[in-house]
C-alpha cells in the first residue's frame, strides 16, 4: 500500500485531499517574472524624478535654444575640421600625396572641396536651410575622408565617424515637421513626417550607441555596467531621456578628462582635439534626443498606445 498525508481542508491554498507539507519555491520566493517586474518599476519611477528635472523653471528657459547648441555641437567637429584643413595645408598636401601615393591634383582637389563643403553643410544644418542637402554633404565629407584617409582600417576611428552620422541623422530628424496642419486648424495623424521623423531617430540612436561599443570596455567596471544599461536603454528608445542624460554626462567627462588637447603640445594636442570635437558631436546627438525624445518607433511610444 502507497503512503498517504494527511488530508487537509483548504489549508495554505491547497484542495481538499492535499499534502500539508513546506510550501514550494514558487510560494517562498517571488517568480522572477514578478521580480523583473518590480526592479523595471523602480528603474522606471527613479527615470521619472530625473527626467521631471527636465521641466524645471530653468530649464524651461534654456529648452528653446537646446536644439540649436545641440545642432552646433554636432556640426563643432566639421569647423574643426576644415580650420585644421585651412592651417596645415601644406602638410595635409605632403602627406596624402607623398605617404598615401594619392596623385598631387587629386589631393588639391579633395581638399579644397571638403574645405568648402564642410563649413557650408555644417552652416546650413545649423540654421535649419536645406536640412537634406547639407545632411548629404557632411555624410559624404566624413565617408570620402575616412576613403581618402584610411580611417576606414581603424576601428576606433570607424565606430566614432558612424556615430557622428548618427547625430547628424538626429539633426536631420529634428528639421522634419512633426504636426502638419489639415483643414487649417487639425494636425494630420500618423503623418508621413512622423514616420520619417521616426525612423531617422531610431538610425540615427543605433549609430550614435556604435561608438560606445569601442569606447565602453576600456574604462572602469562601473562605466561599463552602465554605459551597456543604458546604451540598450537609448537604442530601444526606453526611458530614452534618462539614457540620454547619463550617456552625455559620462561621454563629457571622459571628453574632458582624457581629450584635454588643451594642456598638450602640437604633436599630441591634434589628435586629442580631434577625438573631442568628435565626441562632442555625439554628445550634441543625445543633447536632441533629450529634448526631443525618441520618436515613434520606441518603447517609450509604444506605452502610450498601450
Amino acid at each position: 500500500m502507497s503512503y498517504r498525508g494527511t488530508p487537509v481542508n483548504n489549508l495554505n491554498g491547497f484542495p481538499n485531499g492535499g499534502f500539508q507539507g513546506k510550501p514550494t519555491l514558487q510560494q517562498q520566493f517571488p517568480t522572477t517574472n514578478a521580480y523583473l517586474k518590480q526592479s523595471v518599476k523602480k528603474f522606471e519611477e527613479f527615470a521619472d524624478k530625473i527626467e521631471d528635472l527636465t521641466s524645471t523653471p530653468f530649464v524651461q528657459k534654456l529648452r528653446p535654444h537646446i536644439p540649436a547648441i545641440a545642432r552646433f555641437f554636432i556640426v563643432a567637429t566639421f569647423y574643426e575640421d576644415s580650420f585644421r584643413i585651412l592651417t596645415q595645408w601644406s602638410d595635409q598636401v605632403f602627406y596624402l600625396n607623398k605617404w598615401k601615393h594619392i596623385p598631387y591634383f587629386f589631393v588639391v582637389v579633395f581638399l579644397l572641396t571638403v574645405l568648402i563643403a564642410m563649413p557650408i553643410g555644417a552652416t546650413l544644418l545649423v540654421l535649419r536651410k536645406n536640412t537634406v542637402y547639407a545632411t548629404g554633404i557632411l555624410v559624404a565629407s566624413i565617408v570620402l575622408q575616412g576613403i581618402v584617409y584610411g580611417l576606414v582600417t581603424g576601428s576606433a576611428f570607424l565606430l566614432r565617424n558612424v556615430s557622428v552620422i548618427g547625430g547628424l541623422l538626429i539633426a536631420f530628424s529634428d528639421s522634419i515637421v512633426q504636426n502638419k496642419m489639415t483643414f487649417g486648424m487639425l494636425p494630420e495623424l500618423n503623418s508621413k513626417n512622423e514616420q520619417n521623423r521616426g525612423f531617422l531617430l531610431l538610425a540615427g540612436r543605433i549609430l550614435i550607441v556604435i561608438m560606445f561599443i569601442g569606447f565602453t570596455f576600456s574604462k572602469s567596471w562601473i562605466t561599463v555596467f552602465l554605459t551597456i544599461i543604458f546604451t540598450v536603454c537609448f537604442a530601444i528608445g526606453f526611458k530614452t531621456k534618462f539614457a540620454s542624460i547619463v550617456l552625455g554626462l559620462i561621454l563629457t567627462f571622459y571628453n574632458v578628462m582624457l581629450n584635454n588637447y588643451w594642456f598638450y603640445d602640437f604633436t599630441k594636442r591634434d589628435f586629442l582635439k580631434y577625438e573631442f570635437y568628435q565626441n562632442l558631436s555625439i554628445i550634441g546627438g543625445l543633447m536632441l534626443v533629450t529634448n526631443t525624445g525618441a520618436g515613434e518607433i520606441s518603447v517609450d511610444e509604444k506605452k502610450k498606445i498601450y
